[in-house]
């Protein structure tokens, strides 16, 4: 697919409690001007939320959070999905349920071992995906708080799918309007090659459907749903489906699109799983700690619920 690429100069809402500045030509905003620690008025959370509406992915720095608060902040704009690790969920980390661990970190704060199973399936969170989209009902936001980050690497990627939508080719978007996806852990993890799935793991893995373009409600936009965790698409061979899913990944994530967050302690990023995909970045996990710290919000429905 070839398309020449136009930036959006469409401006924001207006704000009266945040100060933004934009972090790409296309989307996102750093936002400053409130305290996420404290419980927010109502007018604050409808800027903010406004806010996300608009721009998908909003950067707030120096929130100094601990695990409760930003719990507490995140449930004052949806309910927290129940926890969603799938490895080794015996042998959490962090105490509180609320929160998934980010992290190359054991059970005994000491850095996972070069072979370990968990090290091995959080790799995959270094394929360009949405939270939870492998599950009936998806995820709305992710909140994700740097606690202690690696001297150098370990970046977040981000892009809005929206902005893929727009430029797509007429005839693409014809083509592709109405397809149904199926999502499932297993689909991502076996792109690395990671088989070590227990029976009881991969009944939990069972694949989903999901809409391939969904409406984001609150804009109006329409959006590309991809996510490394697709394998399937209703009705297409699968090889085909997957060369389709490919070439769409790749249209989406061309370099003009893409926002690098580089990760400084305190940060807390904020990205719209209906109409975002994002991926971290290597770095040396096996000598320097990353401790990053995510809050996910459930969406209202599935996909095929929603309005198209």
């Amino acid at each position: 697919m070839s398309v020449s690429i136009a930036s959006d100069t469409t401006a924001g809402p207006a704000t009266r409690f945040l100060t933004l500045t934009p972090l790409n030509a296309y989307f996102g905003a750093r936002a400053e001007g409130l305290d996420l620690s404290r419980p927010l008025t109502p007018e604050q959370i409808a800027e903010l939320r406004a806010a996300m509406d608009h721009h998908a992915v909003m950067v707030f720095p120096g929130q100094k959070l601990s695990d409760d608060q930003q719990a507490a902040f995140a449930e004052q704009f949806g309910t927290i999905e129940a926890t969603p690790t799938l490895v080794d969920q015996e042998r959490r980390r962090l105490p509180n349920m609320q929160i998934n661990d980010i992290s190359n970190l054991g059970a005994d704060g000491k850095i996972l071992a070069a072979d370990d199973r968990r090290r091995m399936f959080n790799l995959g969170n270094m394929l360009w995906h949405s939270d939870s989209s492998f599950k009936p009902t998806p995820a709305y936001w992710s909140m994700l708080h740097a606690r202690v980050i690696p001297p150098e690497g370990g970046e977040t990627e981000y892009v809005d799918t929206r902005v893929a939508w727009e430029h797509l080719p007429p005839r693409m978007q014809d083509q592709i309007r109405d397809l149904v996806t199926e999502h499932s852990l297993i689909f991502s993890r076996q792109q690395l090659g990671f088989e070590a799935f227990s029976p009881e793991e991969t009944a939990r893995c069972t694949p989903v459907p999901q809409r391939l373009v969904r409406r984001h409600a609150e804009s109006g936009r329409l959006a590309l749903y991809l996510s490394a965790h697709i394998g399937r698409i209703h009705g297409w061979p699968t090889p085909e489906a997957m060369a389709l899913i490919r070439d769409l990944t790749e249209f989406a994530t061309q370099r003009p699109f893409v926002y690098q967050h580089r990760w400084t302690v305190d940060d807390l990023v904020i990205w719209d799983n209906r109409c975002t995909m994002h991926r971290g970045l290597r770095y040396d996990d096996k000598t320097w700690p990353r401790d990053l710290r995510r809050v996910t919000l459930e969406d209202v429905a599935p996909t095929l619920e929603q309005a198209a």
